[in-house]
């Protein structure tokens, strides 16, 4: 009588959707956000508004050399001729003038590196608790989640107290303070006759403005 065949043995098999106690282990929840709010369309709206803002504003800046013209420059009569000069310079400069009160400020900046940090870790918070955060991305610390309005009101006391119990606000102020006078004196010396302002220029000037102010608008505001 022949024998029943031998059943083949089984092999143990494991679902790599289970895997041990659910699941393997999750990425960070720092790294997730960070990347997150890296990858929203409004972070990458911002950064083209941003480039497209300085290219198309550098492209209405006035030659260097013409800006630092020493044949150009005389002391004025009266403070009524300098105020004068000061009001046509600054129309027709005003990109070159805008990169020298950069230029202050973030030298006033690099001297002090500690501050730099302080800064950009501010602007930092804000870019991803906030602005670019999603709705669908809550903040959660040490275990509690935290309503947008718990988040700004953090962000606001924290800006405040590294801005007055650090040097970040002096630096600020003497940057701007600085490139402001350099500013002013140039535009009240430099004399403006050889200058050509006319109508066309002041539209460009408005124009400028709204370009530098213009990567501030909401993202899906279409502006």
């Amino acid at each position: 009588m022949a024998s029943a065949p031998t059943p083949q043995p089984l092999l143990p098999v494991t679902n790599p959707s289970s895997g041990s106690g659910g699941g393997g282990s999750a990425p960070s929840s720092g790294t997730g956000f960070s990347d997150a709010a890296l990858a929203t369309p409004a972070f990458r709206l911002f950064l083209r508004r941003v480039s497209d803002t300085a290219r198309r504003s550098l492209e209405d800046r006035r030659p260097w050399a013409e800006l630092v013209d020493r044949s150009a420059i005389a002391r004025p009569d009266s403070l009524s001729e300098a105020t004068s000069r000061l009001r046509r310079n600054l129309g027709y400069f005003r990109v070159n003038y805008a990169a020298v009160v950069a230029v202050s400020l973030a030298a006033s900046l690099l001297a002090h590196p500690f501050s730099l940090l302080v800064l950009l870790a501010i602007l930092g918070a804000w870019c991803f608790l906030y602005v670019f955060r999603g709705p669908d991305q809550p903040v959660v610390l040490f275990g509690r989640t935290f309503t947008d309005r718990e988040t700004l009101l953090g962000l606001v006391v924290s800006s405040v107290l590294a801005f007055f119990l650090t040097s970040v606000a002096s630096l600020i102020i003497s940057g701007l303070l600085v490139g402001g006078a350099l500013v002013a004196v140039h535009g009240a010396f430099r004399m403006p006759e050889d200058l050509f302002l006319d109508d066309s220029s002041n539209v460009s000037g408005g124009n400028t403005t709204n370009r530098l102010l213009s990567f501030l608008a909401s993202p899906g505001s279409g502006v």
